[in-house]
């Protein structure tokens, strides 16, 4: 749902009955960076606040939409719980590319690529492969 059209009404009953849905962000390279000029290649971008133009124009040159805004986003207007939310960013898409035997779950054995959330999605801890390669000053955690 983060920058697409799609019927919110059918997206919330669908998630709330288990149905597959999956989240996606088509993050460019910009994100993360915050507003000003960035570059695709070679082409020129501007960003201002969610928003990547072509830069001297009004053409959409891609997103800068994290992944937890799109969860965050896919709550917020389908009413689905943070559990079925996050299994759309996770669980579903690792489903869907027959790579769940390594993605999408914390079993035993899998990848160990992960990431620590509060109830707001913040995004606390970051780890992959079982290694914390990033982690929020707001984390009061087991890591400390």
């Amino acid at each position: 749902i983060g920058h697409s059209t799609a019927n919110v009404d059918q997206a919330e009953g669908g998630v709330n009955a288990g149905a597959t849905t999956v989240l996606v962000t088509d993050a460019m390279e910009a994100m993360g960076l915050g507003d000003g000029q960035h570059s695709i290649g070679s082409q020129s971008v501007t960003v201002t606040g969610k928003r990547a133009v072509i830069s001297g124009s009004d053409t959409l040159a891609g997103s800068v939409v994290t992944m937890d805004s799109c969860v965050e986003n896919f709550m917020r207007n389908s009413g689905c719980s943070l559990v079925n939310a996050v299994n759309c960013a996770t669980k579903h898409p690792a489903q869907l590319l027959k790579c769940s035997d390594l993605y999408g779950t914390l079993d035993f054995g899998t990848a160990a690529d992960f990431v620590i959330i509060d109830t707001d999605i913040n995004i606390l801890a970051t780890f992959i492969g079982g290694d914390c390669v990033y982690i929020s000053e707001n984390f009061v955690g087991f890591l400390d």
